[in-house]
C-alpha cells in the first residue's frame, strides 16, 4: 500500500522547480497571447508546468532506468508537439501559428530542463525564444506566416 506522507522539504523543492517553469514560460506565452488568434497566455506556463511536472516525477521515481526516462520524454515531446499541430492554422494557401507551435514546443522543453534540475538551460531556452519574438520583429523580422 503507498504511502501518502509528506516530505515538506521535497514537497518545497518540487514547488519551486515548478514555479520557476511557470515563471520561465509566461513571459512568452504572454507575447503568444497577444493577438487575433491567440494561444499561449495560459497555454505555454501551463505545458511547461506539466512537462517540468513529468521531468521530476520519473527523475525521482526512475532515475537510474536510463530507458524509462528516454520513453517518458519520448512521450512529453510528441504530446508536445501534437499539442503544437494544433496551433498550426491553415488559411488557404497561407499557413499562420508556426512560430506559435515552436513556442510551445519550448515551453516544453524550458518545463522538461528545470525538472531534470538544468534550470540553466532553461533560462537560456526562455530568453532566446523571448527575444526572438520581441526583439526580432521590433527589426522588422517575422517570418512567412505573417508572425
Amino acid at each position: 500500500m503507498p504511502e501518502f506522507g509528506f516530505d515538506l522539504q521535497k514537497l518545497a523543492s518540487d514547488v519551486a522547480l515548478v514555479l520557476l517553469a511557470f515563471v520561465l514560460a509566461l513571459p512568452i506565452g504572454w507575447q503568444r497571447g497577444k493577438g487575433h488568434h491567440s494561444v499561449g497566455f495560459r497555454t505555454l506556463p501551463i505545458v511547461a508546468v506539466a512537462s517540468c511536472g513529468f521531468a521530476i516525477i520519473i527523475d525521482t521515481s526512475a532515475a537510474e532506468n536510463i530507458e524509462a526516462r528516454a520513453r517518458v520524454l519520448q512521450g512529453v515531446v510528441t504530446g508536445i508537439g501534437f499539442i503544437g499541430g494544433g496551433a498550426i492554422l491553415k488559411h488557404g494557401t497561407s499557413i499562420r501559428g508556426l512560430v506559435t507551435a515552436a513556442s510551445i514546443w519550448n515551453a516544453g522543453a524550458i518545463g522538461v530542463a528545470v525538472g531534470f534540475g538544468r534550470a540553466n538551460i532553461a533560462l537560456v531556452l526562455s530568453l532566446v525564444n523571448f527575444t526572438s519574438l520581441v526583439v526580432l520583429s521590433l527589426f522588422g523580422v517575422h517570418d512567412n506566416d505573417g508572425e
